[in-house]
Formats: C-alpha cells, structure tokens, sequence
C-alpha cells in the first residue's frame, strides 16, 4: 500500500468514527427527550434530590431501557445501547462524561481540555478517556453542577474560578475569553487510600526508618515545611505528618480548599478560605484565617499551604509559642523552599532580608522534599535540618537525609540535632535512637 492509500484509508477510518460519534450523540440525545417526556422534568429533579443515587440511577436505567426495547434504537449494538443509556444517566445525575472517572477511584486527575478532548491521570500516567464534551455549553452545565452550591459563578467577567466538589476534590475551571477553545476543567483527586506514612511506606515512597524519623519529628514539635513541585504528593504527605499528631492537641487547619482528613482525631477545627461573592464581598484570604487562628488555642496550626503574603503571619505564629505547625510551599530544593518563603514573607511586611531569614531560621526546623518520579510514582525525597548562620546571618541547611534516584534509595547523611535534644528532654531514649541508627543501613 501506497503512502498516499494509507493517508487515504486514515482519513476515511477517521470520518467513520466521526460519523458514529455523531450518530450516538443523536441517540443520546433522542433517549434523554423521551425519557423527560416520559418521566416528566419534575418527576426527575424530585428524583435526584430525594433519593440516594444508586436508587435514582437504577430506576432511570430501567426507564432507558425501557424505551431503548420500544423502538427507534435497533441500529445500536448492545455495547452502544448501554453506553448511550450511562451516558444519559450520567447526564442527569452527574457530571457527564467525567461521571465515571469521579467514581474510579484509581483516577487522580480529570483534565477537560475543552469539547477537543478529556484526559485523566492513573498511576502518574495520562490518559484519553473514550468519551469528552459535545459542546461548550455542556461543559458550562456542569461547572454550574460544581458551583452552584458554593455560592461562586464562571463568566466573561469572572472567568477563573478555583473551588471543590462536596469530596473534597479540588477544582479549577477557566472560560472564555482566557480560554480561547472552550471551557477548561482540571480536577484534582484525593484518595483516602493514603492516610498514614506507613501506607507511604507500603507504597515505596520512603523506607520505614525514614517514616520513623518524620514521625518523632512531629512528635518533638518540629515545624515543618513540606515542599516539591505540583502533583509531587505535598498534602498528602502533610496528611499522613498531621495523623502523627497527639489526640490531646487541638489542631487548627487552615487551607484554600478543604483537603485535609482528620477523621479520627477528636480536636480539630477546619477553615477555608472564601472567595469574593458575585457582589465582590465576603472575601476571607489565608492570612485573615492564620490572624484568627491565633485567638482559637491551637497547640498546632495546620496551613494546607503557603502562597502569599499570610507566609510572614504563619512564622509570627511559629515563633509565638505555637511549635510543631506544618505548611506546605511549590519549591524544587530545599534551597528554593527558603527563598519563596524569603519573597512570599516581604509581601505581608517590609523587612530586610536577614531578619525574615532569622524569622524562617527559628520558625521552620525541617525542610521535606517531596518528588514526583518520570513514572508518575512519588517519593519522599530529602530532608534539611533549618539553622541560623549568626556570622553569614541566613539561614543554614543541613542534609540529614538524603535520596539517588537513580538507585531509588535513601541515605541518612547526618543524624538530626533533634534527636539529641529529644533525649536530652527525656522524649526519646538513646536506645531507642541508637536502634533507629543501626536500622538506617
């Protein structure tokens, strides 16, 4: 065969698909008419907000397929007629298209690229996903789905919006005229699945002896900072750190989006932060809730994570007593978490570098890396003790433990001054850590 009959032969393949494609829409369509006519629209809206979804998508599969068996359909192959019939349910229950991949719990990341395609991320791996949008307008339908109950809209004159579904699942949505092919959709998932920093374990993303030492440093009222790049694992690190958290301390966490699980901890106070209303009021940012946390008597305070100017109000808090506090931050080394943290301090208040490098120096004792692999696997990487230089004045960074990706290993480089002075203070014993030592090769 020719070049010229295989681009031929590709192009007449790729009009058949849309073709189909075009025919299953028709259907759908037609099926989710006669159901309304059916069942009537208010029959259906009493349907959905009444009874369990489970129930109200069984019933509406048998009035599908109740119609489907009356006539119209018989073009359809059984595998057709039961994806036109999910379609439509999902349509009517759900979010559409992105319906089933909110319900796989193996999925993490949704992506709708406008109605040209929808991609989903399983095991750090891109996807297409068999089905996308047919239209702006459907996807504008389902962003209204997500934010309807939040009190937020998406429009020309307000055409970004960040928000959550009821799960927990974070959502960002971009619309015209910022998104120039359609309304864009990422949705970040959340599994429950990891906890802990032995599910961590379990899953290769640190060695047990590293797990261990987070987890005394948690203990020893370490602030820590968790850092690494997007989709690198921050907060569910900073969920499994936050587990280690004794149930007689009373934790306030703090986020842009509730993300945070704290299912089994007995005092624990959740804010989130709100977004102007349509009318431009109401707005609650990060840092107004770090200045409330403070009068709420927080033994730890928990920020989901650190963006802005409420970084140098998170360090006032650290070094006021409230030890021990957790935050997450987008940085690529350790090195780099410090200098965001520099430059986010200098938006909240007008100082000199070194005395807000002191601040970070005394307020934050660990640096945690967190790394995303090539693989799409996730590694607790490295970890860096927080000195001050008195003679540089800035901050010193000392490697305890280190991570070779090539080999997929750990090295504990130094043993942290924490430790000594967890034995010092009768925390830990030097048995105990001597043991810890000898597990570390």
């Amino acid at each position: 065969m020719s070049v010229l009959q295989m681009v031929q032969a590709e192009e007449e393949r790729q009009g058949r698909s849309e073709v189909q494609a075009r025919d299953l829409r028709a259907q759908r369509e037609n099926l989710k008419s006669q159901l309304v006519e059916r069942l009537g629209l208010s029959t259906i809206a009493s349907m959905v907000s009444a009874e369990s979804l489970a129930e109200v998508k069984d019933s509406l599969s048998v009035s599908c397929q109740a119609i489907v068996n009356s006539g119209g359909y018989e073009e359809l192959t059984p595998d057709e007629a039961m994806s036109v019939i999910s379609q439509v349910i999902n349509e009517i229950c759900g979010l559409g298209p992105i319906q089933p991949l909110l319900e796989d719990d193996s999925v993490t990341e949704i992506m709708i690229n406008g109605c040209s395609s929808l991609f989903y991320e399983r095991e750090g791996e891109l996807h297409s996903a068999p089905a996308a949008f047919d239209s702006p307008e459907q996807i504008m339908i389902v962003i209204d789905r997500i934010l309807a109950p939040l009190g937020r809209r998406l429009d020309r004159s307000s055409p970004i919006v960040n928000a959550r579904l009821a799960n927990g699942d974070r959502v960002n949505a971009v619309a015209e005229p910022i998104a120039i092919n359609g309304p864009v959709v990422t949705i970040r998932r959340f599994s429950d699945r990891i906890r802990t920093l032995g599910r961590l374990v379990e899953l290769g993303s640190l060695p047990k002896w590293y797990a261990k030492l987070l987890s005394w440093a948690v203990r020893t009222r370490q602030g820590i900072a968790v850092a690494g790049g997007t989709g690198s694992g921050k907060t569910t690190l900073l969920n499994a750190l936050s587990c280690e958290i004794e149930p007689s301390e009373r934790i306030i966490t703090i986020e842009d989006s509730a993300e945070l699980r704290f299912d089994e901890h007995p005092d624990v106070v959740s804010l989130e932060a709100r977004s102007a209303s349509i009318e431009g009021s109401g707005e609650i940012t990060i840092r107004d809730l770090v200045k409330n946390a403070l009068r709420m008597r927080p033994d730890r305070i928990v920020v989901g994570e650190v963006r802005g100017e409420e970084c140098i109000d998170m360090l006032q808090a650290m070094n006021t007593g409230h030890d021990g506090s957790l935050t997450t931050l987008h940085a690529g080394t350790a090195e780099e978490a410090v200098l965001r943290l520099v430059l986010m301090a200098r938006f909240g208040m007008d100082l000199p570098t070194d005395i807000i490098e002191e601040q970070i120096a005394t307020a934050i004792d660990l640096v945690v890396m967190s790394r995303r692999m090539p693989d799409g696997s996730r590694v607790i990487s490295s970890t860096s003790e927080v000195g001050w230089d008195a003679d540089k004045r800035s901050v010193r960074l000392d490697e305890c433990v280190s991570f070779d990706p090539a080999s997929r290993s750990w090295r504990l480089k130094r043993r942290p001054a924490f430790l000594d002075h967890a034995v010092a203070a009768s925390i830990l014993s030097e048995k105990e850590v001597e043991r810890w030592e000898q597990s570390c090769s």
